[in-house]
């Protein structure tokens, strides 16, 4: 049995598509139309999956800017991480002045023990209590900035201010505690007469 062979090509030719044969944009396909096809009476979409109103654009066209959101989140969350930095760190470092000054001379008239009694404060439970107020009032108002400034950075309603809002209110309690601490020593270094 002789087999008919196949005329050989050179393998740099191109292959041309068969005579009967048509791209998918031309007869017997058609064009594409909008109208090809309609889901049956009564079906809906599954829940959470929209269908664009009759007449409306499905999306914005192109190069249409993005609605331009305002920066007042941001800076509202700004000037309250300042606020519970700065306004909490200088209420408390009053508080911690006075405090070390009535709490030292009140250490100073006492005999040295090893054990600490809590009834030195009396004098000066008034400033205490403003400490005490700073520092939860700082930290509410800190932690407010903190959330804010991170959902205006990411939403981009004031993002720079967003961001100095998270830094500020990170840095909060820092300058708090480093403020405290220097403070309350000076009171109880003058409240004693260490000093001098």
């Amino acid at each position: 049995m002789s087999r008919v062979s196949e005329p050989s090509r050179p393998a740099s030719a191109p292959s041309r598509p068969p005579q009967n044969w048509s791209p998918p944009g031309t007869a017997p396909f058609g064009p594409p139309s909008a109208a090809a096809y309609a889901p049956p009476p009564g079906y809906a979409p599954p829940t959470g999956f929209g269908v664009a109103p009759s007449g409306a654009a499905p999306f914005s066209p192109a190069g249409a800017a993005p609605p331009r959101r305002s920066g007042a989140l941001g800076i509202v969350a700004l000037v309250l991480a300042v606020v519970a930095a700065v306004g909490a760190s200088l209420l408390a470092a009053a508080a911690a002045f006075n405090i070390g000054l009535g709490a030292g001379r009140e250490i100073s008239g006492r005999p040295v023990t090893a054990d600490f009694d809590w009834s030195i404060l009396t004098p000066v439970r008034d400033w205490v209590l403003l400490g005490e107020i700073a520092f939860w009032a700082g930290t509410v108002l800190g932690l407010w900035a903190l959330i804010q400034g991170t959902v205006a950075m990411v939403t981009s309603r004031g993002r720079g201010a967003g961001i100095a809002a998270v830094i500020v209110a990170a840095l909060g309690p820092v300058a708090f505690g480093v403020t405290v601490q220097a403070l309350l020593g000076a009171g109880l270094t003058a409240g004693s007469g260490i000093g001098g």
